[in-house]
């Protein structure tokens, strides 16, 4: 979740609520954001757990992140903006870990560079666990004793959605990983496509003035930030994702190979990267394959396309005869319940650039550092996919990725203006 993001989306604030919220997530009883804190960790190491300590301190790109990273990193989260400040008897497990595993907080210290987390195979896989087995011991302390109780909370609140980010991300880059391994390794051989939305889904025609954005009470990130109207015109949104067969339709229609449905710089990376179809498809004795997270398997043309990246998305748009959606277009149709499998399959690429809202202000200080920095060169997905945790999804969520991008789990649907 989110970019994130790019590739490692965090979209962090010191105030992820509004007051409102704020007061309703402080009165919640202490044990449950104990037990809460205690699922969200467990779940991380879930993920983990299919992994051997190889597996997780490989670095397929400068973009993605060891396994091992990623388990260190949230941790580290929690000891810095939480701990080190509210736990007056903390002690941390090692300061050399502040290092190696800040992502890029500046206001936070030094950081070991990106590309060469990978290169950082000590600490051991196990040393991590103990890492994460020291720090939760503390905050459980925290929780159950802390005076201060109501302040501490926001901080829990979003390290727990943090991490849950980085769940997601997880997934991902280890997908990458094994797709550069001829052998074709499977991350869960029991892993199964999410089922798709059977029920009917009416299309329905939006207009006029709405209002997209986040207000109210329960957690949103600051990106999703001031709730404010727009406008808009007649315009119907597909009720269903765009499939892996309209995907080899457009294929064997030289989608790939037609510089008029393509933007400049999205041809030059077909021709660079030499794309011919969507990430991690490879064609085995005239038969389409996919790699996926329960390792090699064959194309499903019912099934949603995935790992497309934005030019794709658009280009495919352009031969439909249609468009993507504008953000402000999909969130008002998820509201609306007017589209089927808007979470828990693919992220969807809109047309949307990132940028703030009307009357976005970046927070201060070191948790402030993941949003407004980044509002520039990238295009906004919404929904959720496949890989993002359960209760980590809603209408307003705003992910980002730069345009080439399509190791994500990321598809699309279709819209179209009424003339």
């Amino acid at each position: 979740m989110s970019g994130s993001v790019a590739s490692e989306h965090v979209r962090l604030a010191d105030a992820p609520r509004s007051a409102a919220g704020a007061r309703a997530a402080a009165s919640e009883p202490r044990h449950l954001w104990l037990s809460r804190f205690r699922e969200v960790r467990a779940e991380t190491e879930r993920r983990a757990s299919f992994l051997s300590p190889e597996d997780q301190v490989v670095q397929s790109m400068p973009e993605a992140s060891p396994t091992k990273w990623h388990r260190a990193h949230v941790t580290w989260f929690f000891e810095q903006f939480l701990l080190k400040p509210y736990a007056k008897n903390y002690s941390p497990f090692d300061e050399r870990f502040a290092y190696l595993y800040n992502s890029y907080y500046v206001a936070a210290g030094p950081r070991a560079a990106r590309p060469q987390r990978g290169l950082v195979t000590r600490p051991r896989a196990a040393e991590v666990a103990a890492y994460r087995a020291h720090v939760d011991a503390a905050v459980t302390e925290l929780i159950e004793t802390a005076s201060d109780f109501d302040q501490i909370v926001p901080v829990i609140e979003i390290g727990l959605n943090h991490e849950q980010q980085h769940q997601e991300l997880l997934l991902t880059d280890i997908l990458h990983a094994f797709s550069l391994n001829e052998t074709n390794p499977a991350y869960d051989p029991d892993w199964q496509w999410p089922p798709t939305d059977a029920r009917a889904v009416a299309a329905a025609t939006l207009s006029g003035l709405d209002t997209i954005g986040h207000a109210g009470g329960g957690f949103c990130f600051d990106n999703e930030e001031p709730a404010h109207q727009i406008v808009l015109r007649p315009v119907w949104l597909a009720p269903r994702l765009v499939t892996n067969g309209e995907w080899l339709d457009f294929m064997a229609d030289g989608g790939y190979a037609t510089p008029t449905l393509w933007l400049s710089d999205g041809f030059a990376t077909v021709e660079a990267q030499g794309w011919n179809a969507p990430g991690y498809w490879r064609k085995i004795d005239g038969a389409w394959f996919s790699l996926t997270l329960g390792g090699l398997r064959a194309v499903d043309p019912a099934q949603p396309v995935c790992h497309v990246s934005y030019y794709e998305a658009d280009a495919f748009a352009r031969w439909s005869g249609k468009h993507l959606p504008s953000e402000d277009e999909w969130e008002v149709a998820a509201k609306r319940g007017a589209i089927a499998d808007a979470f828990g399959i693919v992220w969807q690429w809109t047309r949307s650039a990132y940028s703030p809202y009307p009357g976005y202000q970046a927070r201060p200080g070191a948790l402030g550092e993941y949003n407004g920095k980044f509002m520039i060169n990238q295009m906004v997905l919404r929904g959720s996919s496949l890989a993002t945790p359960a209760g980590h999804s809603r209408a307003t969520y705003r992910n980002f990725f730069y345009p080439p991008a399509r190791w994500q789990f990321s598809g699309l649907r279709l819209a179209e203006y009424e003339h």
